[in-house]
C-alpha cells in the first residue's frame, strides 16, 4: 500500500481557541506524531469494538470476492480515529490510499482529476466530506454508483457529454457533521458507521502503547491519570502523554506516574475529569452570572468574551455528555452536577423553574 496526496490536498488544520490541549481537532504538531503512532492492522486496533468486527467482515468477504471495498462513511467527533481506520482499510486491502479534503475540491474538474488517476481498488480518502459543493457532488454521483465520468466538452450548441469508464475503487468519507450531508450523497454509501467515544480502558491501553513507541516509561497510574481526562478521545489522550513525557523528562526522572502525571496536567489547568479554563469559565458564568440559567448562548458568549460557534461546537458538547449542561427552549442551564463539580451550593427551585427564597 502507499499514501498518495492528491490534487488540492492543502486543507488546513482546524485551529481551536489557544490550541486547547483537550481539544479533539487536529492541531500544528499532531499529524506527524499521530502518523508514527497509527495502528496499521484491525488487530492492531485498540478499541472500538463493534465497529472493528463489521469493518473485519467486510474486508474478509472483499477479499474473498476478489473486489475492491464498498464505499464507507464514518462520522463522529474529531480525534477518535476516522482518518486511522481509513489507512487501516487501505492496509488490509492493500490497496493505494489517496488523500484529499471538501474544502480544497473547489471545481468539478478538481475532482476529475482525482478520478481520472485512480487505479483499480484504490482508496480514496475525502475528509471533511460534508463541505463538498453542490457541482462537485454531481461528479461524484455516478463515480461511485456506476464508476463512470461524465464530462461536458464545449459549450453551448456544440456540447457534448463524453462519459469515461473508471476502475473499481473506493470511497472513504469522514465528517464531524454528518446532518450537513445531502441525503443523496450519504445513500451512495454502502456502509455507514459511527464512532463512539473511547472507554478510559481502552485509552489507558492506547496510551501505554503509544509510550513504548515513543519510548517513554509511563507508569500503569500515569497512564491511568490521562485517560481519565482525555474525554474518551485518543488525540487527547496522546497529545497530553507528549506533554507529560516533556514535563517529566525536565522535572521528573523520566517516568511517567501517578504524582508526576497529576503534577504536570494541573500545570495544565487540566481537572480530574479533563475540564480546562475554558470549560470551567462557560460553567463559573452561568452559575455565578446567570444564577445557574437559562441564558441564551450569545449572552453567554459575550459574558466571557468567546464566540459562539466556540462554546456551542467545542466546549457545550462534553459539558452535555458529563450532565453538566441542559439546553432548555429558554437558553443553556447548569445542572446539580455542574454545581458538585464547581463545589457551589445548589440553589432549590420550584416546579416553575423560579428560586425559592
Amino acid at each position: 500500500m502507499t499514501d498518495e496526496r492528491t490534487v488540492g490536498d492543502q486543507s488546513p488544520i482546524k485551529r481551536q481557541p489557544a490550541e486547547r490541549t483537550i481539544s479533539g481537532a487536529a492541531q500544528s504538531g499532531d499529524q506527524q506524531v499521530d502518523h508514527a503512532l497509527r495502528p496499521r492492522s484491525l488487530q492492531e486496533m485498540i478499541g472500538q469494538e463493534r465497529l472493528r468486527d463489521k469493518m473485519q467482515i467486510l474486508v474478509e468477504a472483499a477479499r474473498q470476492r476478489g473486489d475492491a471495498l464498498d464505499h464507507v462513511l464514518l462520522y463522529g467527533p474529531p480525534g477518535l480515529g476516522k482518518t486511522t481506520l481509513s489507512h487501516i482499510l487501505a492496509y488490509e486491502m492493500s490497496a493505494n490510499f489517496k488523500v484529499t479534503a471538501g474544502p480544497a475540491i473547489e471545481k468539478a474538474g478538481d475532482l476529475a482529476a482525482i478520478l481520472t488517476n485512480l487505479r483499480k481498488g484504490d482508496v480514496l480518502f475525502i475528509d471533511e466530506i460534508h463541505r463538498l459543493g453542490r457541482a462537485v457532488e454531481e461528479i461524484l454521483y455516478p463515480a461511485m454508483e456506476d464508476f463512470s465520468l461524465n464530462i461536458v466538452v464545449g459549450s453551448g450548441p456544440g456540447a457534448r457529454n463524453i462519459q469515461l469508464s473508471l476502475p473499481k475503487f473506493t470511497v472513504i468519507g469522514a465528517t464531524t457533521r454528518l446532518a450537513l450531508m445531502t441525503s443523496p450523497l450519504r445513500a451512495r454509501f454502502g456502509v455507514v458507521e459511527r464512532f463512539d467515544f473511547y472507554e478510559p480502558a481502552a485509552i489507558q491501553e492506547i496510551v501505554i502503547r503509544a509510550a513504548r513507541l515513543l519510548e517513554t516509561r509511563v507508569e500503569p497510574a500515569g497512564a491511568h491519570a490521562i485517560a481519565r481526562r482525555a474525554r474518551g478521545t485518543p488525540r487527547v489522550a496522546l497529545r497530553m502523554l507528549r506533554r507529560l513525557r516533556d514535563y517529566a523528562q525536565v522535572r521528573a526522572n523520566g517516568i511517567v506516574d501517578a504524582a508526576v502525571a497529576e503534577e504536570a496536567l494541573s500545570l495544565l489547568e487540566i481537572d480530574d475529569l479533563g475540564l480546562d479554563d475554558l470549560d470551567r469559565r462557560v460553567l463559573d458564568a452561568i452559575i455565578v452570572k446567570f444564577s445557574g440559567g437559562p441564558v441564551g448562548l450569545d449572552t453567554l458568549a459575550a459574558s466571557i468574551s468567546e464566540e459562539s460557534d466556540t462554546i456551542m461546537d467545542v466546549v457545550e458538547p462534553y459539558l452535555l455528555q458529563l450532565g453538566f449542561l441542559d439546553r432548555t427552549p429558554r437558553g443553556r442551564v447548569a445542572t446539580r452536577a455542574a454545581y458538585a463539580h464547581m463545589r457551589m451550593t445548589y440553589p432549590e427551585r420550584s416546579e416553575q423553574g423560579t428560586l425559592f427564597t
